[in-house]
This record gives structure tokens, sequence and C-alpha cells, in this order.
């Protein structure tokens, strides 16, 4: 079968597609499973560049977010038979062991490929509005909407109730974020700061939401509520920001930033009650995950590239041919 792999952080193009042996039978506790589908991230280019917060031990399989079905149940496993369909940890590989406690058994009706696009996505949404203490009838500003959080969250909040301006580089992007329910888009080529003050009648925004950093973030601050929060979600825009406090203390604002790993590592209770959550919005259809590009496991590099030169909207899925 085949597999992904970093071997070295040389990033994306380095990627090596190898042939190894399937797994054995599972182990107690584990089950098998035939991975039909794959979500790629900004989070993936990062690990295979080795600039991620946190790093596995060369060489490893990229990719961390896996839908297929189950061929093998382990000793001891309770709750899953074979041919179910899950949600699992395991990345860009064919078939692979998990352990059972690691999957989720996916609601009757959902695609595994949505499935597979949806999960660190909506989690990182649904914290991030959460944290910003979102209200409905609130106005939420999305930067970089159209990509993978930034599309996600405005699904989410729009759920949530409140009135979600969303902004992009190019028209043609923001036609799909329009789509997906934005009631205002900017493209924010050349800024957004007067556009976002109009029509909030000069207010601003309640809760901005931020995975591009740098620029974007300062200018963000030029157009925030009094007692909003401004949410650092990544810094795809590739500097980091330095909040001037001035700002936050004359606004009565907050600089709020989160991480979905932190989550599960100091409130597992609360990152689990989240993905249930999440769950029961994805069977019920009132989420709708947004896949631009599907393309087969060889091609694994060429999914990256595409996150890479934001040619992706919503979320590339590596699929087996």
């Amino acid at each position: 079968m085949k597999a992904v792999f970093v071997e070295t952080h040389d990033g994306p193009d380095a990627l090596v597609v190898r042939d190894i042996d399937p797994p054995g039978p599972p182990a107690e506790g584990e089950i098998r499973v035939a991975i039909e589908a794959r979500g790629v991230s900004y989070t993936d280019i990062l690990q295979s560049q080795g600039a991620y917060q946190v790093q596995p031990d060369l060489p490893f399989i990229i990719g961390g977010e896996g839908a297929g079905r189950i061929t093998a149940v382990g000793p001891g496993v309770e709750g899953f038979e074979v041919g179910d369909s899950v949600l699992v940890g395991a990345g860009c590989v064919e078939e692979a062991n998990v352990k059972a406690s690691r999957a989720t058994k996916l609601p009757a009706g959902v695609d595994l490929a949505t499935a597979a696009s949806f999960r660190s996505n909506y989690q990182t949404a649904l914290y991030g509005m959460q944290r910003g203490r979102l209200q409905a009838g609130e106005t939420l500003l999305v930067h970089g909407a159209a990509g993978g959080v930034g599309l996600a969250a405005v699904d989410v909040g729009k759920l949530m109730g409140a009135t979600v301006i969303a902004t992009a580089g190019s028209d043609e992007k923001l036609e799909v974020v329009k789509e997906m329910g934005a009631d205002h888009v900017i493209n924010y080529t050349d800024g957004f700061r007067d556009a976002v003050k109009e029509v909030t009648g000069g207010r601003g925004a309640d809760v901005i939401y931020d995975p591009v950093g740098g620029d974007v973030f300062d200018e963000s601050m030029r157009c925030i509520a009094p007692f909003g929060r401004i949410l650092i979600i990544g810094f795809t825009g590739g500097r980091p920001a330095l909040a001037k406090t001035n700002h936050l203390l004359i606004k009565d604002a907050e600089a709020i930033g989160f991480t979905i790993g932190a989550l599960a590592r100091h409130d597992p209770a609360w990152a689990a009650r989240n993905h249930e959550i999440l769950l029961g919005w994805l069977a019920s259809g009132r989420i709708h995950p947004y896949i631009s590009h599907r393309l087969p496991l060889e091609q694994t590099s060429e999914a990256l590239a595409l996150i890479i030169n934001r040619e992706v909207i919503g979320k590339a899925v590596v699929v087996n041919a």
C-alpha cells in the first residue's frame, strides 16, 4: 500500500510516496481502517518544513485528518464494527491501525470526503467563537475568509446568529464566501478599515477572527468596536503582529490567542463536547464544509502547493484514485 512521507524538512516539494507493508491485525483496543479521504492544511505545510509547534520525529507520514471504513476490529473493542465509517487521526496512507478510543463513528449519511475536511477547521472556528464570547446580533469580522479556518468561521458565525463581514483577496473567492452566508464581503487588497466602519455605522466589529496576522492585525485594531475581541488564530500573512496595548486600552478591547491543541491537552472534556456539537451540526446539515480541490494520494505535494499558492477555497482533500 502507499503512504506519503516527510523524510526531510524541505517542504511539500520533498514529500516522498512509498510502498509500505499493510498493517497487521489490530492489537488490543485498536481498529484497522481503510482510509478513503484525507484533509490537508497549512499545518501540514509547516510540519513538512519543520516549522510547526509540535514536530514528529523524521520520517513520518504527513497529515492527521482521515476518514474511512473499518476493515478489522481488535480484541477488547466495543462500539465499532467492520464496515463502520469513522473519522481518525491518520493521514496520507491507504490503511492504518488506530486506537479505537481515538476514532469517531460518523453519523449515517455523512460523506467521507466531507468528514475528512471539517474537523480541524470547524473545531478552530467553534472554539474561537467561544473564546471570543460571540453573541447573536453581534458583528463578526472574518479575515482570510476563503481559507479553511476562515470559511468555517463564516459558517459557524452565521449559525450562532452574528452579522458576518468577510474579507478575502479576490472577488472570485468572495463569491463563494457570499454563498456560504456572509452578510457583507470585502476585497481587502486595498484595505478594509473604512468599509468595515461604513457597514457597522462607524462602530466597528465586535469580534475579529484573524488567521492572517501582520498588517491585517494592525488594520483590524483600527476598526474594532468598543469592548471588542480580536482572535489570534495564526500568521498566514507571514508576520506575527505586535499588538499595540494603547489601542486595546482606548477601545476597552481584548486580544485573545488560542490553539486547538492546547484545548485538547488542558481541557479534553471541553474539546470532546465541541466535537460532538460539530458532528451533530454536520449530520443535520447545519454546517456546510466546502471542498474546492480533490486530488489523488500520489499528488499530496500538489495539494499542499495549492494551499501555499492560495488557490484553495475552504479545503483540499486527498482521496484514493
